[in-house]
């Protein structure tokens, strides 16, 4: 299933604070509470802190703009200043935000810890890749990428079945969402 940005409507942060655009959620429906993994846009367009999620493993990665310095827990900093180079931290960290200069976009992965491990992978590599069993999507963040359901642009993304080639184009970057349910 191919899903286009522009029909993933806005919506606010969970602290009210800023915008996202939420791409996929597992399983369907699922809340900010209940969620396995979800994966979103946001747009960070002020020094507004990021919203708190307990329990769950964060990753996230820079697509437009000139980035930001992110203060983890009054101690740490990373400046998200390297577009597509995921960056992972804990939801419950208290992160404070410096814009470098300007709006910004990036690209989340969130994980509910005690359930699934979850990383983002960066594929920029012309030519035909399939993508391993443990690839919930597919996102198409810089150029073409041909799937067997169709073209992604930039800002598409894709639910890929098993054992489906995608095709990526010179000057193309997919960013592979990758989950691993622990056993139970």
């Amino acid at each position: 299933m191919i899903i286009r940005l522009s029909d993933c409507p806005p919506q606010p942060w969970k602290n009210g604070l800023g915008s996202t655009r939420e791409i996929a959620i597992h399983p369907d429906g699922a809340g900010s509470d209940d969620f396995l993994w979800r994966v979103s846009v946001a747009e960070v367009d002020s020094a507004a802190p990021f919203s708190s999620f307990p329990g769950i493993d964060r990753q996230i990665a820079l697509l437009d703009g000139n980035g930001f310095t992110m203060t983890l827990d009054d101690d740490r900093e990373h400046a998200l200043t390297t577009p597509f180079a995921p960056f992972a931290f804990a939801g419950e960290a208290r992160v404070a935000v410096t814009l470098v200069g300007g709006p910004t976009r990036d690209f989340n992965l969130m994980v509910r810890r005690a359930q699934a491990r979850g990383d983002i992978r960066v594929w920029q590599v012309p030519g035909t890749q399939t993508p391993d069993p443990s690839t919930v999507l597919v996102y198409c963040a810089r150029g073409v990428i041909d799937t067997a359901e169709g073209t992604l642009h930039a800002g598409d993304a894709w639910h890929p079945p098993l054992a489906s080639p995608l095709k990526l184009y010179h000057n193309a970057l997919a960013l592979i969402v990758r989950i691993e349910p622990h056993a139970t």
